[in-house]
């Protein structure tokens, strides 16, 4: 069976991860409900997404989602079984780039660094990666002018 995935949430009554994904065979797009279960307050979220996805009923279909994805998605779930709102929880999962995190307390930082440490280390292109390059060198396009500020001006000279 062809099966590309396409978009993957949660489901919280009754507790399921959601999966959309076009049948390649049939040219369609499908929705999966994977029910969770022995899923509890303290469980382990990479555990249980490791396996959710070597489940030999689901593993076609979880192919092309992310390990990380799915534990995000069990996050949520147990966050909800604690009772915290949809909000706090994707607030704790994802890194919004405009935070500010010098407000944050220590135990939130540390969450939010650890979510940016994974990030980098997904990221990351090691000397055995196959598309590795030693001294990449990219140019950016000019599309936002750099603003010059009036003391950078060149024209002004230093009086001492």
């Amino acid at each position: 069976m062809s099966v590309v995935a396409k978009k993957c949430g949660v489901k919280f009554s009754p507790p399921a991860i959601v999966l959309i994904y076009e049948d390649k065979v049939k040219n369609q797009t499908r929705k999966r409900v994977m029910p969770v279960r022995n899923f509890f307050r303290f469980s382990d979220c990479s555990e249980a997404a490791e396996h959710l996805k070597k489940n030999p009923r689901h593993r076609t279909y979880l192919q092309g989602v992310p390990l990380e994805q799915l534990e995000k998605l069990y996050h949520i779930l147990r966050d909800h079984l604690l009772g915290k709102c949809l909000e706090q929880s994707l607030a704790a999962v994802t890194l919004d780039p405009e935070e500010d995190l010098n407000k944050l307390d220590e135990h939130e930082l540390t969450k939010k660094k650890q979510l940016m440490d994974q990030l980098f280390q997904k990221n990351q292109k090691k000397k055995g990666d196959p598309d590795f390059v030693y001294d990449l060198q990219v140019d950016f396009p000019e599309q936002d002018r750099i603003e010059s500020c009036s003391w950078d001006d060149d024209d002004q000279s230093e009086k001492f």
